[in-house]
């Protein structure tokens, strides 16, 4: 089941690629640009068709796409290719404005992505990341009103025999282990924990919170079992929090919570994927920051942020472990679109930084070069032309090698200290 979830994963975000992709190119084609090549993924090509004037296909590595459209990039003042930088960055921009032009035939001027008006620009640029938009709006709704949002309970799932130990991280009693709390006390699976030393309890974060909170020793669990209620004494143990991957010394109980799946009216929607909209932006703007712990915890025995971004390998883990768990189907489901939605979410937000060689930084300099014609025309000077973008491609390498980096890091700390599911 693990390998079937972290296939299913790569298929998703594969499709959610090539949706990228469509989303460019179908306005492309409608305001009359001549599309090249659509392609999925980057490196050798394994598969291509030709149809019409554009070539369809596959590439060796599938982590991204392209639509080639001819006249990226405008030519010079004088109708030539000209170098805007001087050295080797100015070669590289050079002959980028070269092979740019190169693509343009005879009588096909017209077509170009240069000539066309802002608003067209910026249609065929926000295609691609509002294509993510609309596959995480649909999928966070069928989640979200159709299977529900995952709510553990105080329902006992399954109760751990013994504490985990860094020979035994499962649990699994070895001679010389210890009983849980919860094998102790006699806990099953099925039991309703309502209060724990005295205090009410009616939500799972409430509970795991105060049996992280308690010291070692005995505590008193209020359990509701086949409609009756009564109290039993806990030894509670202490365990090593990296075993979890978390930080410090935590109690353990030893016990795992009933996932329940609670269906939202369909109106609670918008305000859903506002919140979360608002907090995967701000996950976004910390990521720089994140990033440094991230490579701490690659290349030094810091223990990793549960909540600290995740590559490909990470996700498919995730997927793979979403998979394999002991749930209820539907509640397979539900997390696995969710993990879906949630990265085209994240492409969505990623592509729209203003920053080439994403679509962002397209959008802005289609904004610029709107804002820059308007002011032309209200001093009645004459029209300035499109923004020179091959400019920015010196931007572009460097934004495109330090992305690379952090794929790099992030892959490397998804192999050694991985984030799992629970």
């Amino acid at each position: 089941m693990t390998l079937i979830g972290i296939v299913a994963l790569l298929l998703a975000l594969v499709v959610s690629i090539a949706l990228h992709e469509l989303g460019h190119m179908v306005p492309a084609k409608r305001f009359g640009v001549k599309v090249t090549q659509y392609m999925i993924g980057f490196g050798p090509t394994i598969w291509s068709r030709k149809r019409g004037e554009t070539e369809y296909g596959a590439k060796a590595i599938l982590l991204g796409g392209y639509i080639r459209m001819i006249g990226m990039f405008p030519p010079g003042p004088d109708g030539t290719s000209v170098p805007s930088h001087r050295g080797r960055m100015g070669t590289l921009v050079q002959q980028a404005r070269e092979d740019s032009q190169a693509e343009v035939l005879p009588g096909e001027e017209s077509r170009t992505f240069y000539n066309l008006p802002v608003h067209q620009k910026l249609v065929v640029m926000l295609g691609g990341p509002v294509m993510n938009l609309v596959i995480a709006v649909v999928l966070f709704t069928i989640v979200f009103a159709g299977f529900g949002t995952p709510t553990p309970s105080t329902n006992v799932a399954s109760v751990t025999a013994c504490v985990p130990t860094a020979t035994a991280p499962d649990g699994t009693c070895a001679p010389g282990s210890v009983p849980t709390g919860a094998a102790a006390a006699g806990l099953q699976q099925g039991d309703q924990i309502v209060a724990w030393d005295g205090t009410a309890v009616a939500e799972w974060p409430q509970l795991s919170q105060a049996i992280r909170d308690s010291q070692p020793g005995t505590h008193e669990v209020t359990v509701v079992r086949d409609g009756r209620e009564f109290t039993v004494d806990v030894p509670l143990t202490a365990i090593d929090g990296t075993l979890l991957g978390e930080t410090g010394s935590r109690g353990f109980l030893g016990v795992s919570p009933v996932v329940d799946l609670q269906a939202m009216p369909i109106t609670a929607v918008p305000a859903e994927m506002w919140d979360i909209s608002v907090r995967s932006a701000a996950a976004l703007a910390s990521f720089p920051a994140k990033m440094v712990g991230v490579t701490q915890a690659a290349f030094t025995d810091q223990a990793r942020d549960p909540e600290g971004p995740v590559g490909v390998i990470g996700v498919s883990r995730i997927s793979g472990e979403v998979a394999a768990a002991d749930a209820p189907p539907s509640w397979r489901i539900a997390q696995f679109l969710a993990i879906v939605a949630s990265l085209n979410l994240f492409l969505f937000l990623f592509n729209l930084l203003p920053i080439l060689p994403l679509d962002g930084g397209h959008v802005a300099g289609a904004l610029f070069e709107g804002a820059r014609r308007q002011i032309a025309r209200w001093r009645g000077q004459p029209d300035p032309g499109p923004v020179d973008v091959a400019r920015m491609l010196p931007v572009a390498y460097t934004v495109a090698i330090v992305l690379i980096g952090v794929s790099v890091i992030i892959l490397w700390a998804d192999i050694v200290k991985p984030i799992r599911l629970g």
